[in-house]
């Protein structure tokens, strides 16, 4: 057993954080006041490979393996969570799903463009009356000769309005029935497929999350992905590993949050003493870096396993809870140690409590975690 980082996770994490100190944290603030989607920061994360990180190099990708992509996502993370979420959702969702399910000419034709960040991804399952309970959704695809026909609405859609490409999760059947539903790709400017409105959200401003809208929109059969009836197993196997990116966009927030607050307890003097050296604030940083840690450890299994083709129904749903819900209770701690300073904008850790909160939600809340595990353990003998 290995704890050490290997020397390309070293280098990609260095890549990753060079990447984000040039291009990313001149601008944190001004893109989360304005809620502006930064497109040419994500076509310059493609020049670096960052947008097809799991991709292989066959197709136009990076050809890592999930613990160098942990690493990016993290340090991309620490400066703007925002950046780290579309990155991730990009790699994990859309990217992924055609790159697993894909067949040899849907991933010629569309990976190259996704990998090199020509094109961004999105990914629809969620809708308005279907957030957890996505077996019961609405939008359907209907076969009409060698075609399709969509319609629905999917909500609080990562690139739901920049996306060239997204891959749009359908019923095909009887409602309910989670073996009636199948995957399609559907591209921007298709006839009768449109964005609905961008969300105005408390936090991860930068990261455009939007409705995708189907009125009587054709597609070929051609851009079915999988078999018939296959959608719903597809997603729940994409989710599993997006879960891990979630998780590492989750530690990269917790890092940030929890470094901004070890700087300032270190240079703060109160009762004659640094902050850090008063027991009330060193018990907090010390109960910070190990969550940290334990967090850490937990995802570099779950990529452990993803990398070895091993199911991580189960770790990458105990990394994603634990690493998504230690964040928040990171970046709170970290604006208690800041004190009435924490609460400004003129520190960092303001924002990493806002965008926190929606790693607890994002790809699975907790409650659906735990019910993920506690369905995994019971079958355990």
């Amino acid at each position: 057993m290995n704890f050490s980082y290997s020397e390309t996770q070293l280098m990609v994490a260095q890549a990753a954080k060079e990447f984000a100190e040039k291009y990313v944290r001149p601008h944190v603030m001004e893109w989360d006041e304005s809620q502006e989607f930064p497109i040419e920061v994500f076509r310059k994360a493609g020049d670096l490979g960052f947008m097809g990180v799991l991709v292989p190099e066959i197709y136009g990708g990076s050809g890592l393996d999930y613990h160098d992509y942990i690493a990016i996502v993290e340090e991309i993370s620490k400066v703007d969570p925002s950046i780290g979420l579309s990155i991730a959702a990009h790699n994990s969702l859309c990217t992924n799903h055609i790159l697993s399910f894909g067949n040899e000419e849907q991933k010629q034709r569309w990976l190259p463009k996704l990998a090199s960040g020509e094109w961004i991804g999105a990914w629809g399952i969620t809708e308005h009356n279907t957030g957890s309970d996505s077996g019961g959704m609405a939008t359907t695809a209907v076969k009409d000769g060698d075609s399709w026909v969509l319609n629905g609405a999917k909500n609080f859609i990562t690139h739901g309005k920049s996306g060239q490409i997204a891959v749009v999760i359908a019923r095909t059947g009887e409602k309910g029935d989670k073996h009636a539903i199948t995957a399609f790709a559907v591209e921007r400017g298709t006839p009768g497929f449109s964005s609905g409105k961008k969300e105005n959200k408390l936090g991860m401003r930068a990261s455009e999350t939007a409705e995708l809208v189907f009125q009587d929109c054709r597609i070929p059969d051609a851009n079915r992905l999988g078999e018939i009836g296959e959608g719903f197993i597809q997603a729940m196997k994409i989710l599993d590993g997006g879960r891990i990116s979630i998780g590492a966009l989750s530690l990269g927030i917790a890092k940030g949050a929890y470094e901004a607050a070890l700087k300032y307890a270190k240079e703060r003097v109160q009762f004659g003493k640094r902050l850090i050296e008063l027991q009330g604030v060193g018990f907090k940083l010390a109960d910070m870096a190990t969550e940290i840690e334990a967090s850490e450890l937990l995802l570099h299994k779950a990529a452990y396993q993803k990398n070895n083709h091993q199911r991580v129904t189960l770790s990458g749903a105990m990394a994603k809870m634990y690493s998504s819900e230690m964040c928040v209770r990171v970046a709170t701690e970290a604006i208690q140690i800041h004190g009435g300073y924490g609460y400004t904008k003129d520190f960092p850790v303001e924002k990493f409590f806002r965008d926190s909160k929606l790693c607890t939600i994002g790809e699975g809340t907790t409650e659906i975690q735990k019910l993920v595990i506690s369905r995994q353990i019971d079958k355990l003998k």
